[in-house]
């Protein structure tokens, strides 16, 4: 199966995100922290949010995992940064929705992140992909690993 050019300039900025991510790391002085595995393929990722007036106000994410898992942590924190709490579950739920059935009609909602919506042609690797995505949502609900 011969890769279209838009297929090859997809894979090629999930690599750079993998490779190459952004708000990969620690902070300090995090207010919420999650770490999540995904037992069938050895992915780790943790989560850390700095809140401030139920606003995102930096988050990273550490771990280790497969490229879509790292590309898709480094989307996910560069998308929610910035951002209510209360709006983080709807993303989160566009985004489920986008790798789950290869679309949804809100995914603009998502930015660059809606670049990882061809993992929905491999449904092994859905769980890889939405793993920063779940952090997020138990992060929003309050859940902080001690």
């Amino acid at each position: 199966m011969a890769l279209t050019k838009l297929d090859q300039l997809y894979r090629q900025v999930i690599l750079d995100e993998a490779y190459h991510p952004r708000h990969h790391g620690k902070l300090s002085a995090p207010d919420r922290s999650v770490t999540l595995r995904n037992p069938s393929c050895g992915d780790v990722l943790t989560l850390q949010l700095q809140v401030a007036a139920d606003r995102v106000t930096d988050a990273k994410f550490s771990g280790s995992g497969c490229t879509i898992s790292q590309a898709s942590g480094s989307l996910m924190t560069d998308l929610i940064i910035g951002r209510q709490l209360s709006e983080i579950p709807e993303l989160v739920g566009i985004f489920s929705d986008l790798v789950i059935n290869g679309s949804d009609p809100r995914e603009d909602q998502l930015g660059d992140a809606a670049i990882l919506k061809g993992v929905h042609q491999f449904p092994a690797r859905v769980k890889c992909a939405t793993l920063a995505w779940k952090a997020a949502a138990q992060a929003v609900e309050g859940a902080t690993d001690d």
